[in-house]
C-alpha cells in the first residue's frame, strides 16, 4: 500500500488515524511539530501528507509551503471559509474540518493516491541510459540505482526535463531552491560536480555540461539515437 505522514500534535487524534491507516495496509509516519515534520520530510518521501495547521514551533501553513510533489490533505480545527481559501491556493490538495467522519477522510485519501499513481505513471524521464521516475523518486543508469540528494536529484530532473536546452544557473537556483532550500549561488558548483561524478561512475560518460557564463545543459551524445 502506500506511505502516509501524519502531521499533528494532538495525539489521540494521531494515534486514531495511525490505526485507521493502518488497519488499511498503510505505513505511517508521524510528527508532532511543523520542525518534526520538516526532519521528517528530509529522509522521508511520504505519498500522501495528512497536516494539522495549528502546531508548536512552525505552524501548518509554513510546513505547507516547503512540501512539493506530495499531495497534501489538511485536517484542522480553523473553520473559516478564508482558512480553507488561502490553504488550498497555497497548495493543500484537500481541507476538512475537525471532528472529521473517518470514513470521509478514507475516501479523500483513495482520491489522492489515486490521482497520485495516475500522475507518477507518466513522470518517467529517460536520456542515454537514464531513467528517472519521479513517481518512485528514483534515478538508475540502466539496472543500475543511481543515489542522489535530493538536490542532486532536483537539478538533474530540471535538466532531463529540458534535454535540448542551456538551463542558466539563476533558473537552475530558482527551481531547485523550491525543491530544497540548501542549493545556493555558491554550493551549486559543487552540487552539480558531484553529480556528475556519480553519473559518470554508473554510466561512464560525462553527461552534464557546463555552458561558459551562462549555465548546465545535458551533453549531446552522438550515439543517443
Amino acid at each position: 500500500m502506500s506511505k502516509i505522514a501524519v502531521v499533528d500534535d494532538d495525539v489521540c487524534i494521531g494515534d486514531m488515524i495511525e490505526r485507521v491507516l493502518k488497519k488499511e495496509g498503510h505505513t505511517v509516519l508521524r510528527a508532532y511539530s511543523g520542525t518534526e515534520a520538516l526532519l521528517l520530510l528530509e529522509k522521508n518521501r511520504p505519498e500522501l501528507i495528512i497536516l494539522d495547521l495549528m502546531l508548536p514551533g512552525l505552524s501548518g501553513e509554513e510546513v505547507l509551503s516547503h512540501i512539493q510533489g506530495i499531495p497534501v490533505i489538511v485536517l484542522s480545527a480553523k473553520i473559516d471559509v478564508q482558512d480553507k481559501v488561502r490553504t488550498l491556493l497555497g497548495g493543500a490538495a484537500d481541507y476538512m474540518t475537525k471532528p472529521f467522519d473517518v470514513s470521509e477522510l478514507l475516501a479523500r485519501i483513495t482520491v489522492q493516491l489515486r490521482s497520485g499513481r495516475a500522475e507518477a505513471e507518466g513522470r518517467v524521464l529517460t536520456y542515454g541510459a537514464l531513467t528517472l521516475d519521479d513517481g518512485l523518486h528514483e534515478v538508475k543508469a540502466g539496472d543500475r540505482m543511481i543515489r542522489l540528494t535530493r538536490t542532486e536529484y532536483a537539478i538533474l530532473r530540471l535538466l532531463m526535463q529540458n534535454p535540448k536546452q542551456v538551463i542558466p544557473k539563476s533558473v537552475l537556483l530558482d527551481r531547485v531552491s523550491e525543491v530544497t532550500p540548501d542549493c545556493v549561488e555558491s554550493s551549486l558548483k559543487v552540487h552539480i560536480s558531484n553529480l556528475r561524478r556519480k553519473l559518470r561512475e554508473a554510466d561512464d560518460r560525462d553527461y552534464i555540461e557546463a555552458v561558459w557564463g551562462i549555465g548546465f545543459k545535458l551533453r549531446d551524445f552522438s550515439d543517443l539515437n
